[in-house]
């Protein structure tokens, strides 16, 4: 086991049971069918615990390219060991989101709205607003990280960190997953987006690839931000990084807001909604 396999297998995972969950509560004829966003939160969250669990001892499961850039930046881990953890994530996802399409393959034919189907394996805003999208990824993604962080931090029992963890991520999809489903990770979003895009699912419509720069920018430059302010405030250094990467949250979220509420929408959605 390498730290690149385990980081392909912990996303694969993560994916498995967090788009599955997404799948059960969303496809017609599932026994989960409607059960609502407290089950979705829970499911992520379970998801991420798991797969911390799984993989966590071999390559500090950062399963989230937001966690790896954090990390970097702040100065606690290699960047020459970046691009291969970015990687094996994206591979992950897409494997992930490819067995969640197998394990509900008579369902997407059941399903009508391709909306809800593209819902199974990536986000979108809840408004479509390019500014307001953006800046809920942006602000997930800071207190995402800005906490997992805070909790390394602490002493626990042996093994429940993970579990911790899984928490976090329930308590920011309940507090602020309701605009955009929080993707608060690239590859969580980018990966099962190629795999809707690739399939052959059955009325599937666009993979909105107008939206698909928000769940990955956002994360990024919220997460990026997270790890250098909590370097500067929690431990009293203040790197030349941190104004660059506030100074590139500002410059997206100007650009967000000048391009108008429609930049976060595909071409093809904005003709069906005209």
């Amino acid at each position: 086991m390498t730290p690149f396999l385990a980081e392909l297998l912990g996303t694969m995972i993560l994916i498995v049971l967090g788009a599955g969950v997404c799948a059960g509560v969303s496809l017609k004829k599932s026994f989960a069918a409607g059960s609502g966003w407290m089950v979705i939160t829970m499911g992520w969250g379970l998801a991420v615990a798991v797969a911390v669990y799984a993989v966590g001892q071999i390559s500090g499961a950062h399963l989230n390219p937001a966690v790896t850039l954090a990390l970097a930046l702040k100065g606690d881990f290699p960047w020459e060991d970046v691009p291969g953890y970015m990687l094996a994530q994206l591979i992950g996802a897409v494997l992930g989101a490819v067995i969640v399409y197998l394990h509900y393959l008579p369902h997407w034919k059941e399903t009508e709205d391709p909306g809800t189907k593209l819902g199974v394996f990536a986000t979108g805003g809840a408004i479509p607003n390019a500014f307001s999208n953006v800046l809920s990824e942006i602000s997930g993604t800071f207190i995402f990280v800005l906490a997992l962080l805070s909790m390394g931090a602490n002493k626990f029992t042996d093994g429940l960190n993970p579990l911790l963890v899984g928490f976090l991520v329930v308590s920011i999809g309940l507090s602020l997953g309701g605009t955009t489903g929080y993707a608060i990770n690239p590859a969580r979003d980018l990966g099962p987006r190629i795999a809707h895009m690739l399939l052959p699912i059955a009325g599937k419509g666009s993979s909105n690839w107008g939206y698909a720069w928000i769940p990955i920018v956002g994360p990024l430059l919220g997460g990026g931000l997270a790890g250098l302010f909590y370097k500067a405030v929690f431990q009293g250094v203040w790197l030349q990084a941190f104004w660059y990467v506030l100074a590139a949250n500002l410059i997206i979220l100007i650009i967000a807001y000048l391009a108008g509420p429609n930049a976060s929408t595909s071409a093809r959605n904005k003709k069906a909604a005209a």
